[in-house]
């Protein structure tokens, strides 16, 4: 059984992913409701799920679907707390794009 890849992506990929479900990993920068606003190397918009339970400025890890709006809806967030180093987060992502054959089919 195949499963479906999840590319990590911050900001700037977001319009290579529109409709695909991806991996952001961010700082949160604000939370309006079912809507809050995440930093992963440029701010993204994100729609909230029932079971989201984010805290403001602390690392959340995003699975969700790439809007064609460029927001993202939320499948999945995960708290990481507040002790992340997003240097090596970029390196990640850096990578996974870089190595794309390895992490997601590019087609």
């Amino acid at each position: 059984m195949a499963t479906e890849a999840t590319p990590r992506i911050n900001a700037r990929y977001l319009e290579q992913f529109t409709n695909s479900t991806v991996r952001i990993l961010g700082r949160v920068t604000s939370l309006r409701g079912e809507n809050a606003t995440i930093d992963a190397n440029g701010s993204i918009q994100v729609h909230l799920n029932r079971d989201a339970h984010l805290t403001l400025n602390n690392a959340v890890e995003i699975i969700g679907k790439v809007q064609p709006d460029l927001s993202v809806k939320v499948f999945q967030a995960m708290d990481f707390g507040s002790n992340i180093d997003f240097n090596a987060v970029e390196a990640v992502v850096d990578a996974t794009h870089r190595y794309k054959e390895i992490f997601y089919n590019a087609d």
